[in-house]
């Protein structure tokens, strides 16, 4: 059984992340698919068969020079485009939930002791807490997701002085590290949202006591660590339709016009085939994330580490 509550170094957090899937990967992934699945399948399939028609037809337009072609395809179809955009943000808004707070939801209960969570078990949870959801997506909405556009913006102005780069390589981290901090720690605890982002924030750079170094760096680690793995990994599939596509643009002629339409036949499908498997990669791979985050959330609630330890020293005696 994995110990949740402890101190854990740079390192811990990447193996002990694999080590979780090692022990509980096929019960986690279980309940992952049998809820999520479905909206996973549909948000795969609008990628592959709407936005291969709306790629097909923006293409289209270069074909003969129609520079206006689109926009007559737009105001014809307008219906249908709206639609697409909008079930997309709808399967997206619940496709970011259920994965985001599946894992918090998972490791509360591993981290309680079960040893195998049923897949009810986590849809009782979403539905006793859907009021603490729906205040965490107005709050993430309206407060978290404004103030993190404006630092991410900030730093990608200060890209002209050098200094943006760096700080943007150090704030997406951060930024993530603190999100998923606030979903863990309001739902693993009595704090309100504010003082659970107030505590997410503060957890980033140090830990309750205030006497031990910042954990700043092994945090940050951490996450760049398991971004760049899962970067790579869902990457594989990207650039494989981005050959089949250049290969068709070595094809066009020297007017820069396109001899046919990539994104139509059998080319086009490969190509958004190949996005589609890469964009459900990439949520399933996503679990790596959120699992590390979880870890080092259970690392800086220094406040519960000498209670579980005492816990499982009293457990030890009665079973002696």
């Amino acid at each position: 059984m994995m110990q949740f509550y402890k101190k854990r170094e740079f390192g811990s957090f990447i193996s002990d992340s694999f080590n979780f899937f090692k022990l509980y990967g096929k019960n986690y992934f279980k309940s992952y698919l049998l809820i999520n699945g479905l909206v996973l399948i549909l948000m795969v399939a609008v990628a592959i068969f709407g936005y291969k028609e709306i790629f097909a037809q923006i293409f289209a337009s270069n074909l003969g020079g129609e520079s206006y072609y689109f926009e007559q395809y737009f105001s014809d179809n307008a219906g249908m485009l709206i639609g697409i955009g909008l079930l997309t943000f709808l399967l997206l808004m619940i496709l970011m939930i259920i994965s985001y707070l599946y894992p918090v939801f998972y490791l509360k209960r591993i981290a309680q002791g079960a040893e195998k969570v049923k897949t009810d078990e986590i849809l009782s949870d979403f539905k006793k807490n859907a009021g603490k959801i729906a205040k965490l997506c107005i709050g993430l909405t309206f407060i978290v997701a404004p103030l993190a556009f404006f630092v991410i913006g900030f730093s990608y102005i200060l890209i002209f002085l050098i200094i943006g780069i760096f700080l943007i390589f150090l704030i997406y981290p951060t930024i993530f590290n603190a999100v998923t901090f606030l979903m863990y720690d309001y739902f693993n605890s009595d704090r309100k949202f504010f003082e659970s982002l107030s505590y997410s924030i503060r957890s980033q750079f140090s830990y309750p006591n205030g006497r031990e170094k910042s954990p700043y760096w092994k945090y940050w680690g951490g996450s760049i660590v398991m971004i760049t793995i899962i970067s790579i990994i869902s990457s594989i599939f990207t650039y494989i339709p981005l050959i089949f596509f250049y290969g068709s643009v070595l094809t066009s002629t020297p007017d820069g016009k396109f001899e046919e339409n990539p994104f139509t036949g059998a080319l086009g499908l490969i190509f958004f085939v190949f996005y589609g498997i890469s964009m459900l990669l990439s949520f399933i791979l996503s679990n790596l994330m959120y699992v590390n985050a979880g870890l080092m959330y259970y690392d800086s609630r220094t406040d519960l580490h000498q209670k579980v330890e005492l816990a499982e020293i009293d457990t030890i005696g009665i079973n002696e």
